[in-house]
């Protein structure tokens, strides 16, 4: 007998609730547990305490914003190995260099296509530990 399905949990933080309606429309559609907050200092509590197989992160937030968010989460040992997509507006090369120097594993832009989002996510959470 197989053991059941566990759903991969995902947090989604974002200052934008129409961009977090529709990316935790999406994942629930497709299985994944969605935890969905729009503050990046009440999503460093969250992963440390619900720990995420995986956070989708915007970068442009009040009070910590996306980058800091991912540096503070991957210099602590037992969350290094959470993949973060920076899901942002912001797509010049500067950026996605910023992105690739404090951690993220994708970076991806606003307007996202679904499918891609989907992809880069199954693909991150392949190559995870869990």
């Amino acid at each position: 007998m197989n053991p059941p399905y566990t759903a991969k949990k995902i947090l989604i933080i974002d200052d934008d609730l129409t961009t977090i309606k529709l990316v935790e429309s999406r994942l629930s559609a497709n299985g994944y547990l969605v935890i969905a907050l729009s503050e990046a200092a009440l999503g460093l509590e969250a992963a440390f305490k619900q720990k995420p197989d995986l956070i989708v992160l915007d970068v442009m937030m009040p009070i910590v914003n996306g980058f800091n968010f991912c540096r503070l989460l991957k210099s602590q040992e037992e969350h290094r190995h959470i993949p973060v997509i920076l899901l942002t507006s912001r797509s010049e090369d500067k950026d996605r260099k910023i992105g690739q120097e404090v951690g993220a594993n994708a970076y991806l832009t606003k307007p996202v296509n679904a499918d891609e989002l989907l992809n880069t996510i199954k693909e991150l959470l392949m190559n995870s530990r869990s």
